[in-house]
């Protein structure tokens, strides 16, 4: 899959707290490994991410050759902003 820099970075500013150890614990991986998939380069305590970063436009083009952790990050944006349901 194939997603600029830029929109892969707003995702990431878009998670809410604590969605890279939940990421992490889910997909039982360590959380420098997720914070390496949204653009950081340590890879002291994390691995390479399967990510692929070409020159173009919105920062450049990645390609993602995993996308569980994409997946995972916009299902938790989307639990984030769904309306909580209160029982009447």
């Amino acid at each position: 899959m194939n997603i600029t820099f830029n929109e892969l970075r707003k995702i990431k500013h878009s998670l809410p707290t604590g969605s890279i150890a939940r990421i992490a614990q889910e997909l039982n991986i360590e959380e420098q490994t997720v914070r390496n998939y949204f653009g950081a380069q340590k890879y002291e305590n994390g691995k390479v991410a399967g990510i692929q970063i070409e020159p173009g436009p919105g920062g450049g083009i990645v390609h993602l050759e995993d996308t569980r952790i994409l997946e995972l990050a916009k299902q938790l944006i989307t639990e984030s902003s769904a309306p909580a349901m209160h029982p009447n």
